[in-house]
């Protein structure tokens, strides 16, 4: 090949590399042209095989009785310092400081960031990314943390399959407001649009866990936006989180994925990826399948029924058992009184009355006394007399 051919072909590559976007760049959306469905067009790693989130059948994980309770380091510690907070088009972003950590893990995680998927329909239409027997939540929260034992950086740890931990919290909507998130949810008019940031004020960041944090379900997974790294060791609380129907509806309206100076204003909604196969996967759990047996509404009102119910049937054979032992106990008593008053007539002298005489028959009376006189006369005239004798 001459030198001329040989510039050309030089040309055409640099055209190539100065043309082809870098990951980057590229901005990805959850629909549209740069969809999540063609999300391994530009980032290979999202058709990787451990890939996030996932749907936990409960029936299928796997007791692991090694699995501890997480041990939040410094979250209550919030200082004086504000947090940042931040639109990136995808996601409202809370920056953490580095004293956040988190311990009960084969190494030491800092908190980084923690951000919020939601979806667009209100109540009980979805919205939080992992789902729990194929059920989702209104919402998830996911705290971010990188292992600052082994790698410098976040950048660095999340290139590595032991690099990062993320907590996730599901959300569910209530009947009361939860405080703790009004923390975040007051300040979301600040950063509306795409690349606003605001500083808001520190608070508690262990307010927004459950807490119960021994309760979880554990497995290797991914990041659930580009670029998909597989990095990840999850942890899925099995407590929700409760948030009125109030804070869900302000959650999903009143941020826009678009930029402030973009004429066509569009709704951050549905920012949550669809669940990914487990690919032969295990997810373990931190609690028995027992005691971790989720119930719904009408099993709970079963519960309650039965219970009333049992205790209904309880007091009243109680109550029969007491009669009836009462009943016994009198009557036992009457028969030792019985017993002891007949007893006493053989010791004791009689005191009964005599016995009444028979009445006598006049006539009857009359008839013995003659027959007794004709008796006896007849008696004296065939006896003969007695002859007197003298004494010698």
């Amino acid at each position: 090949m001459d030198s001329w051919g040989l510039f050309i072909l030089l040309m055409l590559l640099c055209f190539q590399w100065t043309t082809a976007p870098a990951a980057e760049e590229i901005t990805w959306t959850y629909t549209g042209l740069v969809g999540q469905t063609q999300w391994p067009e530009y980032f290979p790693d999202c058709a990787g095989k451990a890939q996030s989130p996932v749907d936990v059948v409960t029936t299928q994980t796997k007791y692991d009785p090694s699995l501890l309770p997480l041990t939040p380091l410094g979250y209550s510690q919030h200082g004086n310092k504000p947090f940042t907070m931040y639109n990136n088009g995808h996601t409202a972003v809370i920056e953490l400081p580095e004293w956040m950590g988190l311990g009960g893990l084969p190494w030491l995680y800092t908190a980084v960031q923690m951000h919020l998927h939601w979806g667009s329909g209100g109540p009980s239409h979805g919205g939080g990314e992992h789902t729990i027997n194929g059920l989702s939540a209104d919402a998830e929260l996911h705290v971010v943390h990188y292992n600052s034992e082994l790698y410098p950086n976040m950048s660095t740890a999340m290139k590595q399959s032991d690099g990062l931990a993320v907590l996730g919290i599901l959300i569910v909507t209530g009947e009361e407001t939860n405080l703790a998130f009004n923390n975040i949810l007051n300040y979301l008019s600040r950063i509306r649009h795409a690349d606003q940031k605001a500083f808001i004020p520190a608070f508690d960041v262990q307010t927004l866990l459950p807490e119960d944090l021994g309760s979880y379900y554990r497995y290797n997974g991914s990041l659930t936006t580009p670029p998909c790294h597989q990095s990840v060791t999850w942890t899925l609380f099995n407590e929700r989180i409760q948030i009125s129907p109030a804070q869900l509806l302000k959650l999903e309206t009143i941020l826009y994925s678009s930029k402030a100076e973009v004429p066509d204003r569009m709704l951050l909604q549905d920012n949550y990826r669809t669940t990914q196969p487990l690919n032969h996967r295990v997810v373990f759990a931190s609690f028995s399948a027992e005691s971790g047996k989720e119930l719904t509404s009408g099993e709970v009102t079963a519960i309650v029924i039965g219970v009333m119910c049992g205790c209904v049937g309880l007091a009243v054979i109680i109550r029969f058992i007491v009669k009836t032992i009462r009943f016994f106990t009198l009557l036992h008593r009457e028969s030792v009184v019985v017993n002891s008053s007949t007893s006493s007539w053989d010791v004791l002298p009689s005191s009964r009355p005599a016995p009444m005489s028979r009445m006598k028959d006049p006539e009857k009376e009359k008839k013995q006394d003659m027959a007794l006189n004709s008796t006896c006369e007849a008696g004296k005239k065939g006896e003969p007399s007695p002859s007197l004798q003298t004494d010698p």
